[in-house]
């Protein structure tokens, strides 16, 4: 297996999980199985839950301080983050309007399904927190939002926003600073958030034995019901048509109305990085050619390219925050659980702000989807139902978000003034 890519290891720990599970449920093995298979799946989604807060913390301040110097950047930098939340936001709802008319998880036996002493205690507090909420102020959400302590924050992911909200005033007041101030401390976040992805990288390299233990658990957990092979095409299916929308739709309509430049030269233009973005599922990995292809083939100035694209590189992640909102509610129905709308809304605001921390590496979506389950109260073993098929998913969620980073870089170089047109010889070459 050493030779192996990681995907495919991914795989057939998907496959023998299955396997396993299947086995076991027909030997009667479900109680050896959840004793001593499971708790593994479990120690791995822990190891997951470990680094979302450094991840999100190191890589949003090194993206924010990439500004440099506000005083030229500003304007531009303000469009820039202005087009990429909202390009986010539109994603998110995308995903959010597709899994609610497909209802990809409702096809489950819900009977099948064991009820754990755990799930049934976190009904009973949401019902408190329900209550609790109704006393609140209109404005309670954005209050909670801004910490009172960021080290007590930081102890819990379901304090993520907070985290955020510290981690972009903490860039901004490095961006305004002197840089002969702020040269260590930069220079220190670049270091830890290089040490957080080596974690990462770590972490994945257990990921077929963690995909093992978790598939062979829910298996046995779902008694081995074809319905679950058939969700689970239905939510893959629906995640690719997100983002199919996102490609040939909403980025065309976005260039059309900004830009004079056609959808099809676009296309033409950008398709050797969004191959490698394929290839590769990662956005940083695909940066250097996006940024060569922006500037040389689309015409976008160097100065846009290299402010617009490395910051989009590390805070849009459309297709991201699309599976995430398209897996949230998928796990969600799955274990049968009702999201209201606020509940909904929140996946919105959390996978949005969760993207922006987000790293430019493969299967960094996984670790922000932890953050947006836990925000609405969804057990985060639901990540086995979606792991099996992450692999081929991420890498189309990472076309997605490479060609979001080079429409938004046009829109900006069109709208400064800092698009030249490009020969058919530049086009195609």
């Amino acid at each position: 297996m050493k030779k192996l890519a990681l995907h495919w290891k991914i795989i057939i720990g998907m496959v023998l999980g299955v396997v396993f599970g299947l086995i076991a449920s027909k030997m009667g093995w479900a109680s050896f199985t959840n004793d001593w298979i499971k708790p593994w799946g479990t120690i791995f989604v822990n190891l997951l839950k470990l680094i979302a807060v450094p991840l999100v913390f190191a890589s949003l301040i090194k993206g924010v301080a990439s500004l440099s110097d506000i005083s030229r950047l500003s304007r531009i930098g303000g469009k820039t983050i202005a087009i990429y939340l909202t390009s986010t936001v539109i994603a998110v709802t995308i995903g959010l309007l597709l899994v609610n008319t497909v209802n990809p998880g409702s096809d489950f036996d819900k009977e099948s399904i064991e009820v754990t002493e755990s799930t049934k205690l976190g009904a009973n507090k949401k019902i408190v927190d329900a209550a609790n909420v109704k006393e609140d102020g209109p404005m309670q959400f954005v209050v909670d939002i801004v910490p009172t302590n960021i080290f007590s924050s930081a102890s819990n992911n379901r304090n993520m926003l907070q985290v955020i909200f510290f981690a972009i005033l903490f860039g901004i007041a490095m961006v305004m600073l002197p840089n002969d101030k702020t040269h260590h401390v930069k220079g220190f976040f670049d270091g830890i958030n290089d040490i957080i992805l080596q974690i990462v990288d770590l972490i994945m390299l257990s990921a077929p034995y963690g995909v093992f233990a978790l598939l062979a658990g829910l298996v046995v957990d779902f008694g081995a019901s074809a319905t679950l092979f058939i969700a689970l095409g239905k939510y893959s299916l629906t995640v690719i048509a997100g983002l199919l929308l996102m490609i040939l739709v909403v980025y065309p309509l976005i260039l059309r109305l900004f830009t004079k430049v056609k959808y099809l030269d676009f296309f033409k233009g950008i398709s050797p990085a969004q191959m490698l973005a394929f290839s590769t599922s990662s956005s940083a990995a695909t940066l250097p050619v996006t940024m060569e292809r922006c500037e040389d083939h689309l015409g976008v100035s160097e100065e846009v390219s290299s402010f617009v694209l490395p910051l989009g590189a590390t805070i849009n992640m459309d297709g991201t925050s699309l599976y995430q909102a398209v897996a949230a509610v998928f796990i969600a129905q799955a274990f049968g659980i009702e999201l209201d709308l606020s509940q909904q809304l929140t996946i919105v605001l959390t996978a949005t702000l969760a993207s922006i921390g987000a790293a430019a590496v493969p299967g960094a979506g996984m670790v922000m989807l932890v953050i947006v389950l836990g925000a609405i109260d969804v057990p985060t073993e639901g990540l086995a139902l979606i792991f099996g098929v992450d692999r081929i998913l991420d890498m189309m969620r990472t076309v997605v978000n490479v060609t979001g980073d080079a429409t938004v870089a046009t829109i900006v170089a069109s709208t400064e003034g800092e698009l030249r047109e490009v020969t058919e010889k530049e086009l195609m070459s």
